[in-house]
């Protein structure tokens, strides 16, 4: 019989599941939407709305961008910083607590970074403007892959979930230390001074049980102006500010101002900030496009990285570590189960358009429609694959079921 812990355990994953695969889907739209404007006669306000200027100035201290880096630097702070919250909470007490849940997911995302990685280079090594985009079809995007899970319904096991949603997690934390250590731009003392003034304030706050969101938030926002203005990019401040919520409070027994202020964030971002972020990234425009460009090294590199390169890499690593017996698959899954989870990995849309435009939107190159074109072709093709391979050798409806019961029992 299922403790009360057990209940609220399962519902808060339950719930925390379907909004992320609502958010999927409405990305997907959203990419969509943004494809009909830059190929239609709205092509003209889409480019005005995405260049529109927009300045802070407070004294001699500016920041003036164009809306879409706005977008990418701001919004997306506010996505990294949601996903520090998510690793904190997992690494503590979630799944990811337990080593013997990690040594998999942490595998998998290992070969799920470093084969794409690979399979880019063979295609740009010759290359060396396009060789920087080789951490681009190197990320998986948790939102559009567990949407396309939510389309096989109730034959997906739980255990399926938090095997992709852990690898995704591992994933994320790869991104972050590829943009910390290969995409900055001139390193500003002063600024990265200030980012280090920080730190030791946020570990007195957490060391001293603040618990005011306005506190965190107030010294999150000096975080991300310093480093906006140290070179490193400022999205990893979120990641910072996350690491020192609080995970339970003094003030009010069994309550979690980290847990709280996630669940408050997964709207924001599931129906807000990705899908701005997906409208402002994913606008190509096919105009005056032929074969050749079509058939670049780029965007050959990246669809190839995202659709080869991650089954290669993230079943490979799985079931190598499995065969040394280092772990063990997840209940309820088999190797013909991990293959069609390892190709919705190469789901990379979110991730692998924000490194992309880290690669060459903040560069001379012009390799923009190059990468959107590659990710997308790459994302599109995994996601179908993905689907085929689990809709065929996922279980039946009556057989989930019954094995969810067992699990429960168990």
């Amino acid at each position: 019989m299922q403790t009360q812990t057990q209940i609220e355990q399962e519902s808060f994953i339950s719930s925390f599941f379907k909004l992320e695969s609502a958010g999927g889907i409405i990305l997907m739209l959203a990419a969509v939407l943004a494809l009909v404007f830059a190929n239609t006669g709205l092509k003209p306000i889409y480019d005005l709305i995405l260049d529109t200027p927009v300045e802070v100035r407070v004294g001699p201290l500016e920041v003036a961008k164009p809306l879409l880096l706005w977008i990418n630097d701001g919004l997306m702070a506010v996505f990294f910083f949601l996903v520090g919250l998510e690793l904190k909470r997992e690494l503590v007490e979630g799944e990811l607590a337990d080593k013997r849940n990690i040594i998999l997911p942490g595998v998998g995302a290992i070969g799920g970074m470093l084969v794409p990685a690979l399979v880019y280079v063979y295609f740009n090594y010759d290359n060396p403007d396009a060789i920087n985009g080789w951490a681009i079809p190197a990320a998986t995007d948790i939102a559009f892959a567990l949407g396309v899970l939510t389309l096989l319904g109730s034959r997906v096991p739980t255990s399926l979930k938090i095997f992709l949603t852990s690898l995704a997690i591992f994933d994320d934390i790869g991104a972050i230390l590829i943009i910390a250590a290969f995409y900055t731009a001139e390193i500003s003392t002063v600024g990265l001074f200030v980012v280090a003034a920080c730190v030791p304030i946020l570990f007195l706050m957490n060391k001293y049980n603040v618990e005011a969101r306005s506190m965190y938030m107030l010294v999150g926002m000096i975080m991300w102006t310093a480093m906006l203005k140290s070179g490193v990019h400022a999205t990893l401040s979120g990641v910072l500010v996350a690491l020192f919520i609080p995970l339970k409070s003094v003030v009010k027994p069994g309550y979690s101002p980290l847990k709280s202020l996630e669940h408050d964030l997964h709207s924001v971002v599931a129906f807000f900030v990705l899908p701005v972020f997906a409208f402002a990234n994913a606008g190509i425009s096919f105009v005056g496009i032929g074969i050749e460009e079509v058939l670049h090294p780029v965007p050959i590199g990246i669809a190839m990285g995202l659709l080869i390169g991650k089954q290669i890499g993230v079943f490979g690593f799985c079931w190598l570590a499995i065969k040394l017996k280092y772990t063990e698959l997840p209940k309820g899954m088999n190797f013909k189960i991990l293959y069609g989870v390892a190709a919705l990995c190469g789901i990379g849309f979110t991730m692998s358009l924000f490194i992309g435009s880290l690669t060459f939107e903040a560069s001379s190159v012009n390799k923009i429609f190059d990468e959107r074109l590659g990710i997308i072709v790459g994302s599109l093709l995994s996601g179908i694959i993905g689907y085929l391979v689990l809709n065929m050798y996922l279980p039946k409806k009556q057989a989930a079921d019954k094995q969810d019961v067992e699990v429960a029992k168990s």
